[in-house]
């Protein structure tokens, strides 16, 4: 049974508690954008005020050849200055990639109530998460998305406990998808005098977790955001179409989290399929001693990565504020 656009209770119980997310508001045939999810002014994506990123994919396949110097220098000029950058050649098949983003669309075609089992209150496995929005608790206006996030421990537990409608490809793309990450980590971490081997990587990249994020047709897509102003929380972000990425912390600010959102369309759902890599909850994380002495002081602090989380998760999403968790203060 279709909510009523105008009872928010109604409204919020429908979409996330019963688990029909946005997709099933849209299911029910609104021709408006129900009040929760309409943004305020400023939040609001204008595409007239964008431009479009001009700058040419990075190669990684000249990586492995006598180009590898000036490759790794584009991936760190990139990371340095916008914080994102496409990648080609990178070792993932395409033909898993094209299947990934079926599968998300077929996960995200299933009832609600299959989908439902998976909500954080009654999951019934600690690594798999179905949502809508990020805090839809604490937002002031809700996104328009619903995702499933995949936690990954190790494989006997993915294959125990992902979806069994999505481990089979995402579980793939996730280890297909390593070599690509090591190699992007390696290049940016050579540039600040840190040298990757196995006793040191998963103090960076030891955590990691794919989402598949859904964006429903939106009847006015000028008002809602798929996603609020924000930058990822970890060290590297690998998602498939739009290639957003970026790393942070370790550097003193030296690479940038770059800030991005995510506009929803009227026209076709679309689908996106990002790996997020990070520490483990108990690293402890703080600038690279090198990079303090070569910068002349610290932007920020220690801290315990599952503190960071912490933060991170409990609050809605605004722009870079979740940085000034770990800013170092100098007033």
């Amino acid at each position: 049974m279709a909510p009523s656009l105008d009872d928010e209770s109604s409204l919020f119980n429908f979409v996330v508690r019963d688990g029909n997310g946005v997709k099933g508001i849209v299911d029910s045939g609104i021709s408006k954008v129900p009040r929760p999810y309409i943004q305020p002014p400023a939040e609001q994506i204008n595409k007239k005020n964008a431009s479009k990123c001009e700058i040419p994919p990075i190669d990684l396949s000249k990586l492995d050849g006598p180009e590898h110097d000036e490759v790794a220098n584009q991936i760190v000029r990139a990371a340095e200055t916008l914080g994102f950058f496409q990648v080609v050649n990178h070792g993932v098949p395409i033909q898993l990639l094209d299947t990934l983003k079926q599968t998300a669309h077929n996960f995200f075609g299933l009832p609600a109530e299959r989908k439902a089992v998976y909500r954080k209150e009654v999951s019934p496995s600690p690594l798999v998460k179905y949502g809508t929005s990020f805090v839809p608790e604490k937002e002031k206006a809700l996104e328009w998305k619903d995702y499933i996030s995949m936690a990954y421990t190790n494989e006997n537990e993915a294959l125990q406990q992902w979806p069994m409608e999505c481990r089979d490809v995402a579980l793939p793309y996730l280890k297909t998808s390593h070599e690509m990450v090591k190699k992007l980590l390696d290049a940016l971490m050579a540039n600040l005098g840190v040298e990757l081997d196995d006793s040191n990587i998963d103090a960076f990249i030891g955590k990691k977790m794919v989402n598949m994020n859904f964006y429903p047709t939106c009847p006015n897509p000028e008002l809602t955001v798929g996603v609020g102003r924000h930058s990822d929380m970890g060290t590297l972000t690998i998602l498939l179409q739009d290639g957003i990425g970026g790393l942070y912390i370790w550097s003193n600010g030296r690479y940038k989290s770059a800030e991005h959102r995510v506009r929803t369309t009227s026209t076709k759902s679309r689908v996106s399929i990002p790996i997020f890599t990070s520490p483990q909850a108990t690293q402890k994380v703080a600038p690279l001693p090198q990079v303090v002495e070569k910068d002349g002081m610290a932007h920020y602090r220690e801290f315990l990565f599952s503190d960071y989380m912490n933060s991170f998760f409990g609050n809605a999403h605004d722009g870079k504020k979740s940085l000034d968790f770990a800013k170092v203060n100098f007033s």
